[in-house]
């Protein structure tokens, strides 16, 4: 019986060693692929490479981790690059965390990558499905071809699908080289990440815990619109200057600034201020027009607080996407016609009229509405106020919106997340919250508001909403000057308790 009982517990020991070799990334990332391959090629994918990649403080990992290359093949030809880090096993938090991409996509956000190891977490990443370099680099552009848009299959994976292309795989390979799954999948994104971020909640409910979506594009076929009607409603003399916009923000800021009980140069509630631009108009007295606005300026700065709309009777001018808040407009001057440029017209001339000399002057806000829904917004927006399958799963959805972003009309996600509670028919705050960003910019701070901290401390809120359902009454932000805020779940805001105006503490959460 002795010998019997010795013999078990050196096998309990040698299968212990065992694990612990097998888990240990930095003795198997060079023979990552011969070892974990077979693990994902019934899901299409294939393992490129893997390479042990040191802690290095100057290159922004602060732990060594496996870096690894592979590949997704989806619609028959097409594929998704992507990679994944992996730390060393002593470093692992025991999740997942996927990130997402900007803009038009076609490269891996490596940047955010990094960040999220740091936190601990087994990354990855993808391209989206398509190649920046066979697509102008990435960056629209009037009258270029863009083979990407001329592929359903791609067009659809770029915001609909790609992180569910390469997730599963990244998945089964953390499961493989650390002996275990990850406990909770998490994912990361803004702009067009925070779009991706909608479509797994709306299409993909099944595959992530919690999902963190900032600046959200995700009526991304109406906001290329939004950005199609600044650009047209502020061509030549109608256009308004920097120096201009920045005149009207500041006249803003004189006499809303003290709404929420502490002068910052922050509006708490933009909703709240009911500034008059026509104050902004130039007269005869004006002897400096670059601080006032001209006739034609006046009619383009109150057509981008309307937003665009049709102009029939019989809709009565609706609304085709929400324009942008008081207090905004420093960060206008990209709406009057770089983003029409990079992503309105391009759109037009690819997918809706495929034609690379189609004027965008000659877009009907009326009839061709119809054809961008059809023919761009079936493959691209995730609106559907219908997240049910995503709420009973338990998953947590957080979202962030800057006031002063150069992009997104601040007031869509509270839009939208009215559309939700509507769908539900109430309060939806145990698994979608939004955090509204006085002075915020896309994805993190506005050149025109440096007193308001740029990053935000989603990814610790819901580490803590998913795993110790302990829901976000607030998330702080904070700066490299240690400064902090605490920003609101929509429709709180930020009341000032007295103290240091630049720190979180010094105020309390209440309805607006």
């Amino acid at each position: 019986m002795k010998s019997l009982a010795i013999a078990v517990l050196i096998a309990l020991i040698a299968t212990h060693v065992k694990a612990l070799v097998l888990s240990t990334p930095s003795q198997n990332c060079s023979t990552f692929a011969q070892d974990f391959a077979q693990s994902v090629s019934s899901q299409n994918a294939t393992i490129i490479n893997s390479t042990l990649v040191p802690a290095n403080s100057a290159a922004g990992n602060n732990y060594t981790f496996c870096k690894v290359y592979g590949q997704v093949a989806y619609a028959g030809n097409d594929t998704l690059n992507f990679q994944l880090y992996l730390p060393e096993i002593e470093m692992w938090s025991g999740r997942f965390m996927a990130v997402g991409n900007g803009g038009m996509a076609g490269t891996i956000d490596t940047a955010n990558m990094i960040k999220q190891l740091n936190l601990g977490f087994a990354v990855a990443g993808g391209d989206s499905g398509h190649l920046a370099s066979l697509n102008n680099n990435g960056g629209g552009a009037p009258g270029v071809y863009l083979p990407y848009m001329h592929s359903p299959a791609q067009l659809k994976t770029w915001i609909h699908n790609a992180i569910s292309t390469f997730t599963p795989p990244a998945r089964s390979l953390v499961s493989s080289y650390y002996s275990r799954p990850a406990g909770y999948s998490y994912y990361n994104g803004c702009s067009t990440g925070g779009a991706q971020g909608f479509a797994l909640a709306q299409f993909h409910p099944e595959l992530f815990d919690g999902i963190y979506a900032g600046s959200p594009g995700n009526w991304y076929s109406h906001l290329a619109l939004s950005f199609l009607w600044n650009a047209r409603k502020t061509l030549n003399e109608s256009y308004i200057p920097q120096i201009t916009l920045d005149a009207i923000t500041s006249a803003v800021l004189e006499e809303c600034d003290l709404l929420d009980g502490v002068k910052d140069g922050l509006i708490e509630n933009p909703l709240k201020c009911s500034f008059d631009i026509n104050t902004m108009a130039c007269n005869a007295s004006s002897t400096n027009t670059s601080l006032c606005l001209t006739a034609p300026q006046l009619e383009a700065a109150k057509s981008i607080y309307t937003g665009p709309t049709t102009t029939t009777t019989t809709t009565n001018g609706s609304e085709i996407y929400p324009g942008f808040s008081l207090g905004s407009e420093s960060s206008w001057l990209q709406q009057e016609g770089s983003l029409a440029d990079a992503f309105s017209i391009p759109i037009l001339q690819n997918i809706v009229f495929n034609s690379l000399s189609y004027d965008f002057r000659d877009f009907d806000w009326d009839k061709d509405i119809g054809a961008v829904d059809e023919k761009v917004g079936a493959f691209i927006d995730e609106i559907s106020p219908d997240l049910e399958s995503f709420r009973n799963k338990g998953g947590k959805l957080l979202v962030t919106q800057g006031w002063a972003d150069a992009y997104n009309a601040a007031i869509w996600p509270i839009q939208h997340l009215q559309d939700i509670e509507a769908f539900f028919n109430g309060d939806v705050s145990d698994f979608f919250n939004l955090f509204m960003v006085p002075g915020g910019g896309h994805c993190g701070q506005a050149e025109a508001f440096p007193q308001a901290p740029g990053t935000y401390h989603v990814v610790d809120a819901l580490i803590k909403w998913v795993e110790r359902e302990e829901k976000p009454e607030s998330v702080v932000s904070t700066d490299e000057e240690g400064g902090s805020r605490l920003l609101c779940p929509w429709p709180q805001a930020a009341t000032w308790l007295g103290g240091d105006i630049d720190v979180a503490s010094s105020y309390v959460c209440e309805n607006s």
